[in-house]
């Protein structure tokens, strides 16, 4: 999998770009705030249609045209595939004026000039993208690490990326129940058909999210092992809001291991435990005004050698943690997809000590089309930079430095 040509209209700081790019390593260098960051942004938002960087994809749109009669931003790619020679993918984000003065945002989304939806377009272009701030995969929030895994999941599972998109359109909506029927405006019968719809999403997540790490786990180990010279391991510990077990009777044991212990559950196994627990929940959930169990409040944790990484490893255990991940993320993508994803590093490699930045830059060779952003091209060796294509960016410009 390749991009062979990447087009931006307005799109941050960028008025207009047009720029063939290699198959191989892309190195683009410039000061900050020039536009390096907003090439992988691009890249990622037409994989994936959520930016890395921002909730409001209003922002998107370069300031220079917000006087304009109707505000837009336009990105778009030409890619090659195993499986189509050549796609144009395009996304372009408008701020059009309603009769009444107000403005209304937009997203139109299209393939080879048809208009498609979002659910259609996600999984055409593959991506892993790694920034500095990806420590918060270990130090940060649980949300960060649901984060994690449902923008993984999402580009490569259909049936995931749907059941995700039901459950966030239902959960708002059953909690706002939730909060009727607490100031008697509602029952709690009418929470039967929200239940069902969250309980069906729920649990293709969670088996989902059971079956990723899993896999995941054995070359992130693999990973971490090379890199700490077979010193520490590696695990990978999903701790789902409530845990459903094979026997379906709550509780664990060896003859009937759940979730926490590698055992694969299906879907339809998670169901009735599910809609159980909602049940369980259901006083405490109406007085507080939320769902108490859910996806929406799984968490990950990474240990090391036994011990939550996230509270006792230190900065450098960190830093090598979310690299074996990160790398373990791009190897199952392509054991899935059948091909290498897109490879996207942002102001990454300056980061690294000299043996973390040798090992990932040894595994760049040969693989998969990357992308990656520096400040300081003196990081990279002589005959690395031989043979990667050079590009350096001055306010929205690109100029070709090298090609391979």
């Amino acid at each position: 999998m390749r991009i062979e040509y990447l087009s931006l209209t307005n799109f941050r700081n960028y008025a207009r770009l047009e720029l063939p790019i290699p198959a191989g390593t892309t190195v683009i260098h410039g000061a900050n705030a020039q536009g390096k960051t907003s090439l992988l942004e691009a890249i990622y938002y037409l994989a994936t249609s959520r930016s890395p960087y921002t909730t409001s994809d209003r922002q998107l749109i370069n300031w220079r045209v917000e006087n304009d009669p109707i505000p837009f931003s336009r990105m778009a790619a030409e890619i090659n595939t195993q499986h189509s020679v050549l796609d144009r993918m395009e996304i372009t984000l408008l701020l059009e004026r309603t009769e009444n003065g107000n403005q209304r945002f937009r997203k139109v989304l299209k393939v080879n000039g048809a208009d498609k939806r979002v659910m259609d377009v996600v999984g055409m272009l593959n991506v892993v993208l790694f920034l500095p701030r990806d420590l918060t995969l270990v130090e940060g929030s649980p949300s960060e690490r649901r984060r994690f895994m449902n923008e993984t999941l999402s580009q490569v599972e259909r049936e995931y990326l749907q059941a995700l998109v039901t459950y966030e359109k239902i959960l708002p909506q059953r909690n706002a129940l939730l909060r009727r029927i607490a100031d008697k405006h509602a029952g709690p019968k009418e929470l039967g058909y929200w239940d069902e719809k969250l309980v069906q999403a729920g649990a293709v997540i969670i088996a989902g999210r059971q079956r990723f790490l899993r896999e995941l786990e054995n070359e992130a180990q693999r990973n971490h092992h090379d890199l700490t010279g077979k010193l520490e391991t590696l695990t990978l510990e999903y701790q789902p809001s409530f845990s459903p077990t094979a026997g379906g009777d709550g509780q664990l044991s060896f003859n009937t291991p759940g979730l926490d212990l590698h055992r694969q559950l299906e879907p339809e196994q998670i169901v009735p435990q599910f809609a159980e627990r909602l049940q369980a929940d259901l006083g405490e959930s109406i007085n507080r005004g939320v769902t108490l169990s859910g996806p929406h409040r799984d968490e990950l944790r990474l240990n090391i050698n036994g011990r939550d990484a996230g509270l006792y490893g230190s900065r450098g255990q960190a830093r090598t943690a979310v690299m074996a991940l990160k790398l373990a993320e791009l190897s199952w993508m392509r054991e899935r997809i059948g091909e290498w994803p897109i490879l996207l590093l942002d102001e990454v490699i300056a980061e690294l000590d000299v043996n973390r930045r040798a090992y990932l830059l040894d595994r760049l060779q040969g693989g998969a089309q990357t992308l990656m952003t520096t400040t300081e091209l003196d990081i990279f060796t002589d005959s690395f930079l031989q043979q990667a294509a050079v590009l350096h960016v001055t306010d929205g410009q690109i100029n070709t430095v090298n090609t391979p």
